[in-house]
């Protein structure tokens, strides 16, 4: 899945000149883009079909396909946008100055934040709705989210006495947030994760914090492989 205008999207390539920059049809677009994640969070990937985003976001079928060309090139374009601005919000994080569960309680809600967003939803409901379809890109998109995800657990570890697994740290956040995030995804119910992300906060401050004599938390190995493989 790439972004419009480095390649072909979908198995229609779009009409509109890659080389557009109308502000009329910048609007129109991200209108368009901006129906189809409240489509799929509200109603679900089913839900998306072409007919009906192009009736959410008042414009005829051939609007959509001059911007995308089909629907598969808008679902692309939907993802794209929003790993991209996921990316660019947990790369802008990082741990602030403070006591071990200061850091960890800031660092998880902050990046609670990042994920739990309409596009953030969105964009994993379809990416997983449309996994036999997956190309390199994609993984890309995990990977890359994933990284900066590690590079966070790197800078809890960083200068730490205890020996600590950064990467573990990272699989484990990536794996626990993933998760929340499935979870409200399959219910239409707002759900309350504060006591998840509570026991979140408590699992990586015992991971991160020296016990007595140096003694590693129970149910961690000093590498962190427990951790590893069970993100994994």
């Amino acid at each position: 899945m790439t972004s419009r205008g480095t390649r072909r999207v979908g198995s229609i390539a779009p009409t509109r000149p890659a080389s557009g920059a109308q502000e009329r049809a910048e609007r129109t677009r991200a209108l368009i883009m901006e129906e189809t994640v409240r489509c799929v969070v509200e109603e679900g990937f089913a839900a998306a079909s072409a007919k009906h985003i192009a009736e959410r976001a008042g414009v005829t079928w051939g609007v959509i396909q001059y911007h995308f060309g089909d629907r598969d090139g808008l679902l692309t374009a939907v993802v794209d946008a929003s790993f991209d601005e996921l990316r660019r919000r947990m790369a802008a994080l990082g741990v602030p100055v403070g006591s071990v569960r200061d850091q960890v309680s800031a660092l998880v809600e902050a990046a609670w934040a990042a994920f739990c967003t309409p596009a953030s939803r969105a964009s994993l409901e379809i990416a997983v709705a449309t996994r036999s379809q997956r190309d390199a890109e994609t993984g890309e998109h995990f990977a890359l989210v994933a990284a900066e995800l590690t590079r966070l657990g790197e800078e809890l570890i960083a200068e730490r006495q205890h020996h600590g697994d950064a990467r573990a740290v990272g699989h484990l956040l990536w794996a626990a947030l993933r998760g929340l995030v499935f979870a409200q995804l399959a219910t239409r119910e707002p759900l309350d994760t504060s006591r998840e992300r509570a026991a979140l906060v408590d699992l990586l401050v015992a991971h991160l914090e020296p016990g007595p004599a140096g003694v590693t938390p129970a149910g961690v190995t000093p590498a962190g492989e427990r951790l590893t493989r069970d993100a994994s």
